[in-house]
């Protein structure tokens, strides 16, 4: 939970963020949107002219939110990682932090919560682009910058609270080719689920960014019901709550004297 406190450390962030935010553009927002260009005209074109649509809408209408929420869940993937490891580890400005009336917890939620706000961030221009390419048909697609944020969160909390315990990096490097990659490729992002073999689909359900991508597609479409939304909201907030829980005990003790 974003308490004042943590929100300090959000403010942090945020602060250093606006002297070097040319150094994220392109992996927050410009990669995000080739993508968007490559698969939405170049692909989907061939996808459109061979099978009309895919779950009835266009291709490009299909993969923008898809390709919404890959973006959030690889940046914050990495940053949870990497980042984390850097701010108890390499450069210390976890511990700098816990100087200060601020506590581990706050870090953590502070940490978090930046996570969520850069992704709305990265979010809304490309929405707004997708938009202008024809790819969002529904006023209702503007919620799917919150989807975007909660995605984000949903991965980088637990993999967050995985990186405080952890004193080297080599394992992240396969994390995020035999986790996140994967993912991005096989949780109904860029192909419908139902084209996976049937014992293989289970496995999209329980993870958050098929859950994130159904959400976001239904916003985009307006097509998505309420039970639905419900359900799918379920599981994003069970990732981020249980991942909260992990990192504010992980911190703690990492970041403890």
């Amino acid at each position: 939970m974003a308490t004042p406190r943590a929100l300090r450390y959000t403010g942090r962030e945020i602060r250093i963020w606006q002297r070097l935010w040319h150094g994220s553009i392109f992996s927050g927002l410009a990669m995000p949107l080739m993508f968007l260009g490559a698969m939405g005209w170049g692909l989907g074109g061939l996808v459109d002219q061979n099978t009309g649509s895919v779950e009835g809408v266009d291709y490009l209408t299909f993969v923008a939110p898809g390709l919404l929420v890959v973006g959030a869940m690889q940046n914050n993937a990495g940053g949870a990682l990497w980042g984390v490891m850097a701010g108890h580890k390499w450069m210390g400005g976890y511990h700098a932090a816990v100087a200060t009336p601020l506590r581990p917890g706050d870090v953590f939620a502070g940490n978090l919560a930046w996570a969520a706000l850069w992704s709305a961030l990265m979010a809304t221009p490309f929405m707004l682009v997708a938009a202008l390419l024809g790819g969002v048909p529904s006023w209702w697609g503007v919620l799917a910058i919150p989807v975007a944020a909660l995605c984000a969160a949903a991965f980088a909390a637990p993999l967050a609270a995985y990186s405080a315990t952890q004193d080297s990096d080599v394992s992240f490097p396969i994390i995020m080719r035999l986790v996140i990659l994967p993912l991005s490729l096989f949780s109904g992002t860029f192909f419908p689920l139902d084209n996976l073999p049937a014992g293989i689909r289970p496995v999209a359900w329980f993870t958050p960014l098929w859950h994130a991508a159904e959400l976001a597609r239904g916003a985009t479409t307006g097509s998505i019901g309420l039970g639905s939304a419900v359900l799918h909201l379920a599981v994003l907030a069970a990732f981020i709550s249980v991942g909260t829980a992990l990192g504010v005990h992980t911190f703690t003790r990492r970041l403890t004297p």
